[in-house]
Protein backbone atom coordinates (compact mmCIF):
# COMPACT_ATOMS: atom_id res chain seq x y z
CA UNK A 1 0.00 0.00 0.00
CA UNK A 2 1.40 3.43 -1.06
CA UNK A 3 -0.14 6.71 1.67
CA UNK A 4 0.76 10.05 1.19
CA UNK A 5 0.04 12.78 3.52
CA UNK A 6 -0.39 16.28 2.15
CA UNK A 7 -0.67 19.93 3.70
CA UNK A 8 0.46 23.34 3.68
CA UNK A 9 3.28 23.78 5.65
CA UNK A 10 2.24 23.77 9.52
CA UNK A 11 -0.25 21.34 8.71
CA UNK A 12 1.18 18.93 10.95
CA UNK A 13 1.23 16.33 8.37
CA UNK A 14 5.12 15.31 9.18
CA UNK A 15 3.86 13.98 12.86
CA UNK A 16 0.78 12.27 11.09
CA UNK A 17 3.13 10.48 8.74
CA UNK A 18 5.37 9.56 11.94
CA UNK A 19 2.72 8.34 13.74
CA UNK A 20 1.07 6.23 11.08
CA UNK A 21 4.53 4.59 10.35
CA UNK A 22 5.32 3.27 13.78
CA UNK A 23 1.68 2.33 14.25
CA UNK A 24 1.71 0.15 11.58
CA UNK A 25 4.93 -0.88 12.10
CA UNK A 26 3.84 -1.80 15.75
CA UNK A 27 1.24 -4.06 13.69
CA UNK A 28 3.94 -6.06 12.05
CA UNK A 29 4.15 -4.80 8.75
CA UNK A 30 7.21 -3.75 6.54
CA UNK A 31 6.87 0.13 6.45
CA UNK A 32 9.00 2.45 4.75
CA UNK A 33 8.63 6.57 6.02
CA UNK A 34 10.09 8.92 2.76
CA UNK A 35 9.82 12.32 2.26
CA UNK A 36 9.93 14.51 -0.81
CA UNK A 37 11.75 16.02 -2.21
CA UNK A 38 14.59 13.77 -0.53
CA UNK A 39 14.43 10.32 0.66
CA UNK A 40 18.04 8.63 -1.48
CA UNK A 41 21.68 10.21 -1.23
CA UNK A 42 20.86 12.36 -4.82
CA UNK A 43 16.92 13.25 -3.89
CA UNK A 44 18.32 14.76 -0.71
CA UNK A 45 21.00 16.90 -2.46
CA UNK A 46 18.33 18.06 -4.90
CA UNK A 47 16.39 18.96 -1.67
CA UNK A 48 19.01 20.95 -0.45
CA UNK A 49 19.54 23.29 -3.31
CA UNK A 50 15.71 23.45 -3.95
CA UNK A 51 15.09 24.49 -0.31
CA UNK A 52 18.28 26.02 1.15
CA UNK A 53 19.69 28.46 -1.41
CA UNK A 54 17.48 30.94 -0.49
CA UNK A 55 19.49 33.69 -2.47
CA UNK A 56 20.09 31.38 -5.64
CA UNK A 57 17.87 32.71 -8.70
CA UNK A 58 16.22 29.24 -9.05
CA UNK A 59 13.71 29.38 -12.09
CA UNK A 60 10.04 28.11 -11.10
CA UNK A 61 10.25 25.18 -13.96
CA UNK A 62 14.12 25.18 -13.50
CA UNK A 63 12.41 24.04 -9.60
CA UNK A 64 9.78 22.10 -11.04
CA UNK A 65 12.08 19.64 -13.70
CA UNK A 66 14.92 19.28 -9.95
CA UNK A 67 11.33 17.90 -8.07
CA UNK A 68 10.75 15.58 -10.81
CA UNK A 69 14.03 14.50 -10.67
CA UNK A 70 14.01 13.80 -7.38
CA UNK A 71 10.88 11.91 -7.41
CA UNK A 72 12.06 9.79 -10.43
CA UNK A 73 15.41 8.72 -8.29
CA UNK A 74 12.95 8.06 -5.28
CA UNK A 75 9.92 6.08 -7.09
CA UNK A 76 12.99 3.85 -8.84
CA UNK A 77 15.90 3.49 -5.86
CA UNK A 78 13.05 2.94 -2.81
CA UNK A 79 9.08 3.28 -3.27
CA UNK A 80 8.61 0.74 -6.84
CA UNK A 81 11.29 -2.04 -5.30
CA UNK A 82 9.12 -1.70 -1.46
CA UNK A 83 5.46 -1.96 -3.42
CA UNK A 84 6.88 -4.79 -5.53
CA UNK A 85 7.76 -6.49 -2.20
CA UNK A 86 4.11 -5.66 -0.22
CA UNK A 87 5.86 -3.09 1.86
CA UNK A 88 3.42 -0.27 3.15
CA UNK A 89 5.43 2.98 1.64
CA UNK A 90 4.42 6.55 3.45
CA UNK A 91 5.65 9.21 1.99
CA UNK A 92 5.83 13.11 3.34
CA UNK A 93 4.23 14.98 0.28
CA UNK A 94 4.22 13.49 -3.14
CA UNK A 95 3.12 14.26 -6.54
CA UNK A 96 0.02 16.43 -5.23
CA UNK A 97 2.87 18.90 -3.43
CA UNK A 98 3.99 19.54 -6.96
CA UNK A 99 0.49 19.93 -8.29
CA UNK A 100 -0.53 22.17 -5.33
CA UNK A 101 3.39 24.18 -4.69
CA UNK A 102 4.41 24.82 -8.20
CA UNK A 103 1.07 24.35 -10.18
CA UNK A 104 -1.35 26.45 -8.06
CA UNK A 105 1.44 28.42 -6.33
CA UNK A 106 3.90 29.18 -9.31
CA UNK A 107 1.17 29.41 -11.83
CA UNK A 108 2.69 26.35 -13.82
CA UNK A 109 0.56 24.86 -16.28
CA UNK A 110 -0.87 21.81 -14.38
CA UNK A 111 -0.99 19.41 -17.70
CA UNK A 112 2.79 20.02 -18.18
CA UNK A 113 3.68 19.21 -15.01
CA UNK A 114 1.51 15.74 -15.55
CA UNK A 115 3.87 15.30 -18.40
CA UNK A 116 7.02 15.43 -16.92
CA UNK A 117 6.08 13.72 -13.61
CA UNK A 118 5.00 10.60 -15.74
CA UNK A 119 8.31 9.55 -15.90
CA UNK A 120 8.95 10.04 -12.30
CA UNK A 121 5.97 8.38 -11.11
CA UNK A 122 6.52 5.36 -13.57
CA UNK A 123 3.04 4.07 -12.08
CA UNK A 124 3.43 4.46 -8.27
CA UNK A 125 0.01 6.39 -7.75
CA UNK A 126 -0.78 6.86 -4.23
CA UNK A 127 -3.51 4.44 -2.86
CA UNK A 128 -4.39 6.71 0.25
CA UNK A 129 -3.54 10.45 0.58
CA UNK A 130 -3.94 12.63 3.74
CA UNK A 131 -4.83 16.09 3.41
CA UNK A 132 -4.29 17.83 6.33
CA UNK A 133 -6.31 21.38 5.92
CA UNK A 134 -5.16 24.24 7.87
CA UNK A 135 -5.77 28.37 7.59
CA UNK A 136 -3.27 30.14 6.33
CA UNK A 137 -3.21 32.33 9.08
CA UNK A 138 -2.81 29.72 11.42
CA UNK A 139 -0.02 27.75 9.37
CA UNK A 140 1.74 30.78 9.19
CA UNK A 141 2.00 31.31 13.24
CA UNK A 142 2.95 27.92 13.57
CA UNK A 143 6.19 28.57 11.58
CA UNK A 144 7.13 31.90 12.56
CA UNK A 145 9.81 30.59 14.52
CA UNK A 146 11.31 28.50 12.31
CA UNK A 147 13.91 29.09 10.38
CA UNK A 148 12.33 29.19 7.10
CA UNK A 149 13.42 27.50 3.82
CA UNK A 150 13.45 29.26 0.29
CA UNK A 151 9.81 27.94 -0.29
CA UNK A 152 8.32 29.16 3.35
CA UNK A 153 9.18 32.82 2.83
CA UNK A 154 7.24 32.90 0.02
CA UNK A 155 4.29 34.17 1.99
CA UNK A 156 0.51 34.22 3.05
CA UNK A 157 -0.61 34.86 -1.01
CA UNK A 158 1.42 32.41 -2.03
CA UNK A 159 0.80 29.89 0.67
CA UNK A 160 -3.56 30.93 0.06
CA UNK A 161 -2.89 29.71 -3.64
CA UNK A 162 -1.46 26.40 -2.42
CA UNK A 163 -4.27 25.92 -0.13
CA UNK A 164 -7.20 26.20 -2.56
CA UNK A 165 -5.27 23.80 -5.08
CA UNK A 166 -5.21 21.36 -2.71
CA UNK A 167 -8.75 21.86 -2.32
CA UNK A 168 -8.73 21.62 -5.64
CA UNK A 169 -7.47 18.40 -6.10
CA UNK A 170 -9.41 17.19 -3.56
CA UNK A 171 -12.03 17.79 -5.20
CA UNK A 172 -11.24 15.26 -8.09
CA UNK A 173 -9.95 12.68 -6.32
CA UNK A 174 -11.64 9.67 -4.35
CA UNK A 175 -8.26 8.59 -2.65
CA UNK A 176 -8.06 12.00 -1.00
CA UNK A 177 -8.91 12.19 2.85
CA UNK A 178 -9.21 16.14 3.92
CA UNK A 179 -8.71 16.56 7.76
CA UNK A 180 -8.96 19.47 9.73
CA UNK A 181 -5.16 20.34 10.60
CA UNK A 182 -6.01 22.75 13.74
CA UNK A 183 -7.48 19.44 15.26
CA UNK A 184 -5.23 18.07 18.26
CA UNK A 185 -2.07 15.68 17.58
CA UNK A 186 -3.85 12.76 18.94
CA UNK A 187 -7.31 13.39 17.47
CA UNK A 188 -6.18 13.71 14.17
CA UNK A 189 -3.77 10.05 14.93
CA UNK A 190 -7.17 8.56 15.92
CA UNK A 191 -8.89 9.61 12.70
CA UNK A 192 -5.89 8.68 10.52
CA UNK A 193 -5.71 4.78 12.14
CA UNK A 194 -9.52 4.87 11.62
CA UNK A 195 -9.61 5.64 7.78
CA UNK A 196 -6.17 3.66 7.18
CA UNK A 197 -8.39 0.64 8.50
CA UNK A 198 -11.67 1.33 6.80
CA UNK A 199 -9.63 1.74 3.33
CA UNK A 200 -8.10 -1.76 4.17
CA UNK A 201 -10.93 -3.60 4.97
CA UNK A 202 -12.72 -2.40 2.00
CA UNK A 203 -9.70 -3.26 -0.33
CA UNK A 204 -9.85 -7.30 0.89
CA UNK A 205 -13.46 -7.23 0.32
Amino acid sequence: MFITFEGIDGSGKSTQAKYLKERLSDDGFNVYLLREPGGTIISEKIRDLILNHKESLISDYTEALLIASSRYQLVNEIIGPELKKKSIVICDRYIDSTLAYQGYGRGINIKWLMAINKFSLNQANPDLTFLFDLNVKDSIKRIENKNKDRIELEGDNFLKKVRNGYLELAKDSKRFNILNGINSPLNLKSKVYEIYLDYKNKRQI
